[in-house]
C-alpha cells in the first residue's frame, strides 16, 4: 500500500487589524493579497493554515469606547464583527479569525511573558518619553516631526505626549547583533527592499529597551504578577501569531505550522514585526518567521485615506456595484504589490470592461458557445498539431510555473500579468485560426482548434482561482472539469474528450456608468 504523499505546510497570516474604526479598503487588500497566496499554495499541493483576526486593547480602544459611550468589551465585540463581516464579503478562506480578547489569546500571552521573564530579557523600571496614543508606538527625541502647525508628531502625524510612569522594559538592546545577522544571513526576511533598508538602518543606530507595559489604563492583558500593569499592546498583538496555533502548548497540532512562512503586514508596522516580535521569539527561543512582506498604502483619487477627510471607502458598496471577484482583481493588478497605489473608480471600470470583459469574458464566451453551437456541446477531440498549437499549448504548459515563481516573490500584480499575456495569446490565435470558417471547410480541424483554446482556457481559470474564486468555478463547470481536478497536479488530466458542457454564459458583463 502506497503510503499518503506527504504535504508540505504553509502559513500566512495578515495583521491583526485594530478595531477603533470600520474596516476600509486598505484592510481588505492585505487580507485579498493573504487569500490569494494562500489559495494559490493549496493549490501548488501545500497544506495550507491562514490566519486573520482584530487587534482589541489598548488605549487608543479604551478611549475610542469611552468617546462612543460603551464599554470597552461591547465596543471590541461590535467593530470585530464587522472585520468579520468583511472577511465574509471579500470571500477569505481563512482558517481561523483570532480576537486578542479571547481566553486562549491571553493564556498565550502570559504564557510568553513568563517565558520571557524567565529568560531574563523583562525587567522593571519607569518610562518618560514621548507615545503616540494613534500609533500605539513610543519614539525617540529625533523620530519625531513637526506638523503645519509647529506641534511634535510621530513620523505618522499622531499627535504625541510626554509620559511618566512606571514600565516593564524588555531588554531590546541585546538583541541587536543577533537581528542584524538574521537581515544579513536572511536577504529575505523583510520584504521589499524599501521596507528592508529601513529597518536595518534602524536597528544599526542603535536599540534601546522598550516599554512594554503600561498603568496609565486598564484595557489590556494584565501582567501576571503584577495586576496593575497591562502588556503594552504591541506586545500582546505579536503574541497573536502563535497563541492562534495553540502555544504554549508545543505539542497542539498547529503548532506544527510554527515558524510562519509570511506575516503580510501595513508598512506603517513593519518595524514591530520585523524587530520587536524576532528579538522576543529569540528570547523565548522560539523559531522565527521566515519573511515578513510590508504592503504598501492606497490613496482614493490622489489623496491618501484619513478619517478627517471621510474618504476611506467601505468595501461593502464596492463589491455592490462592481462585483467582488472584479474587485479582488481590480486590486491585485492596479499596482506593483508592496508599493503605494491610487483607487481610482475609472481605472476599476477600464480594467473590468477591457481587461475581464473584453479580453478574458469575451474569449471564453466565444470559445464556449461556439462549441455550444458547432460542435454538439461536447469537448472536442485534439488533432493533427501545427506549429501555432504547438507555441499556444507550450505557452499554456510553462504558465504555471512562471505564475509560481511570481506569487512565490510577491509580484501578485505579474502573475496576472503572466496570465494574461496567455489570454491575449489565445485571443490572437482564434482570431488567425478563425474557426467560424474553418467550420465550413474542415470541421476536423475546427474540432482541434477548439481543443487547443479549450486547454488553454482551463490553465486560466485554474491559475485565476486564487484571485477571482467565484466566477473562475463558474468558468470550469462550463469546461465540464470536476471540483477535485482543479488544482496544478491535475491539469493534464483534468478535461475528458467528449464531456458535455453545460450551456455557458457571461462571466464579466461590461459596466456602464448609471445615467
Amino acid at each position: 500500500m502506497t503510503p499518503p504523499r506527504i504535504r508540505p505546510r504553509f502559513y500566512i497570516t495578515t495583521p491583526i487589524y485594530y478595531v477603533n474604526g470600520a474596516p476600509h479598503i486598505g484592510h481588505a487588500y492585505s487580507s485579498i493579497a493573504a487569500d490569494v497566496i494562500a489559495r494559490f499554495k493549496r493549490l501548488d499541493g501545500f497544506e495550507v493554515f491562514f490566519l486573520t483576526g482584530t487587534d482589541e486593547h489598548g488605549q487608543k480602544i479604551e478611549k475610542a469606547a469611552q468617546a462612543a459611550g460603551l464599554e470597552p468589551q461591547e465596543f471590541v465585540d461590535r467593530n470585530a464583527n464587522a472585520f468579520r463581516a468583511m472577511a465574509r464579503a471579500i470571500n477569505l478562506s481563512n482558517d481561523d479569525f483570532i480576537r486578542t480578547t479571547q481566553q486562549r489569546h491571553k493564556s498565550g500571552c502570559t504564557a510568553l511573558w513568563q517565558k520571557l521573564e524567565t529568560a531574563g530579557a523583562v525587567y522593571l523600571g519607569h518610562y518618560e518619553g514621548w507615545y503616540a496614543t494613534r500609533d500605539e508606538a513610543f519614539y525617540a527625541e529625533d523620530e519625531l516631526v513637526l506638523g503645519p502647525d509647529g506641534i511634535k508628531r510621530s513620523p505618522y502625524s499622531a499627535p504625541v505626549e510626554w509620559v511618566r510612569e512606571s514600565s516593564f522594559f524588555f531588554k531590546l538592546s541585546a538583541f541587536q547583533d543577533r537581528l542584524l545577522a538574521l537581515y544579513d544571513q536572511n536577504p529575505e526576511f523583510i520584504q521589499p527592499a524599501s521596507s528592508r533598508n529601513e529597518i536595518v538602518a534602524f536597528v544599526r543606530a542603535g536599540l534601546r529597551d522598550i516599554s512594554i507595559s503600561r498603568t496609565s489604563f486598564s484595557w489590556g492583558v494584565p501582567v501576571p504578577g503584577s495586576p496593575d500593569h497591562v502588556m503594552y499592546v504591541w506586545v500582546d498583538a505579536l503574541a497573536n501569531y502563535i497563541t492562534a496555533m495553540g502555544y504554549p502548548d508545543m505539542q497542539a497540532p498547529r503548532m506544527a505550522f510554527w515558524p510562519a512562512n509570511l506575516h503580510l503586514v501595513g508598512k506603517e508596522i513593519t518595524r514591530f514585526h520585523a524587530v520587536y516580535w524576532p528579538a522576543m521569539l529569540m528570547a523565548a527561543d522560539l523559531p522565527l518567521p521566515c519573511r515578513v512582506f510590508a504592503n504598501g498604502w492606497w490613496t482614493v483619487e490622489g489623496e491618501k485615506m484619513s478619517k478627517s477627510l471621510n474618504n476611506a471607502l467601505p468595501v461593502e458598496p464596492l463589491i455592490a456595484e462592481f462585483g467582488l471577484d472584479p474587485l479582488r482583481y481590480f486590486l491585485m493588478r492596479e499596482m506593483p504589490f508592496g508599493n503605494d497605489g491610487d483607487f481610482s473608480r475609472r481605472a476599476l471600470i477600464n480594467r473590468l470592461n477591457d481587461e475581464l470583459a473584453n479580453d478574458l469574458g469575451n474569449l471564453a464566451q466565444r470559445i464556449l458557445s461556439f462549441i455550444a453551437k458547432n460542435a454538439d456541446g461536447a469537448l472536442p477531440l485534439h488533432g493533427l498539431m501545427t506549429e501555432a498549437d504547438f507555441l499556444l499549448l507550450s505557452h499554456a504548459r510553462s504558465l504555471p510555473g512562471r505564475v509560481r515563481d511570481a506569487i512565490d516573490g510577491m509580484a501578485l500584480h505579474e502573475a496576472l500579468d503572466q496570465i494574461w499575456k496567455l489570454v491575449r495569446s489565445a485571443n490572437a490565435y482564434i482570431d488567425h485560426q478563425a474557426p467560424w470558417a474553418l467550420r465550413k471547410t474542415d470541421p476536423l480541424r475546427m474540432a482541434a482548434v477548439l481543443r487547443i483554446l479549450c486547454d488553454a482556457l482551463l490553465v486560466i481559470g485554474v491559475l485565476l482561482q486564487p484571485f477571482m474564486p467565484t466566477t473562475m468555478a463558474k468558468l470550469l463547470d462550463f469546461l465540464a472539469v470536476p471540483p477535485n481536478a482543479r488544482d496544478l497536479a491535475a491539469l493534464e488530466s483534468a478535461l475528458t474528450d467528449g464531456s458535455r458542457l453545460p450551456t455557458p454564459s457571461g462571466l464579466f458583463p461590461r459596466f456602464v456608468e448609471p445615467a
